[in-house]
């Protein structure tokens, strides 16, 4: 049996796309969806770190397992090219960003 071919994508940008910068993303699970908090850690001080959200995404649990096995895929080629990506140590206080 055949596969249909895939349909046509086209892509077009809403008026409210943006692209920005995060280095802290914050994961929060619910039943029926996954809420992925997008923002910037800063630390001006040794003792404090300021996160700065700017927006908040829900995935359903589907797109969250296919984000994440896009991201897992995306990662593997990167070290490939690259080198290994290395996680910074946790900071005081047990926070990973």
């Amino acid at each position: 049996m055949t596969q249909p071919p895939a349909p046509k994508l086209q892509v077009i940008n809403s008026p409210e796309y943006r692209e920005d910068y995060a280095n802290s993303v914050q994961v929060r699970v619910g039943v029926m969806d996954f809420l992925l908090t997008f923002g910037r850690a800063t630390q001006t001080v040794p003792d404090e770190i300021t996160l700065h959200h700017f927006i908040g995404i829900y995935l359903s649990p589907q797109q969250a397992k296919a984000l994440r096995d896009a991201l897992d895929q995306n990662v593997r080629h990167y070290e490939n090219a690259f080198g290994e990506i290395r996680l910074q140590p946790e900071a005081p206080g047990g926070i990973v960003q």
